[in-house]
């Protein structure tokens, strides 16, 4: 069994900036794809940020230019770094991780972190 355990939501003032960070509990795995989604209240869940093994990213419309994700391999913890944060950016933020051992192990998800920022 493998958790991803979350850190580093909080209150923020708009145009202040917060990292999120999120790691693996257990060592001796490998990890595909891993991506920060979010979801405001009254909406679906949405893809925010998205890195391969390789390092090759995606980002949402809404962050770029703003947001930046990185991932240590060595750690199995993804970063997420965000600048230039809007009262609209409020949302739970959740990591998520495709992780494999000796076969897939799953798709796996963060506990949430929630990410709040004042006008």
């Amino acid at each position: 069994q493998v958790q991803l355990v979350e850190s580093g939501g909080g209150l923020v003032q708009a145009g202040g900036s917060l990292r999120l960070s999120c790691a693996a509990s257990r060592s001796k795995i490998s990890i595909n794809v891993l991506g920060w989604y979010r979801q405001a209240p009254g909406k679906q869940r949405e893809l925010v940020a998205a890195i391969t093994s390789s390092g090759t990213t995606n980002y949402a419309d809404f962050v770029k230019c703003r947001f930046t994700i990185s991932r240590d391999n060595a750690k199995n913890t993804v970063y997420l770094q965000m600048n230039s944060l809007k009262p609209e950016d409020t949302a739970v933020y959740y990591c998520n991780a495709d992780i494999f051992g000796r076969s897939w192990l799953g798709d796996y998800w963060g506990q949430g972190n929630q990410v709040t920022v004042s006008s």
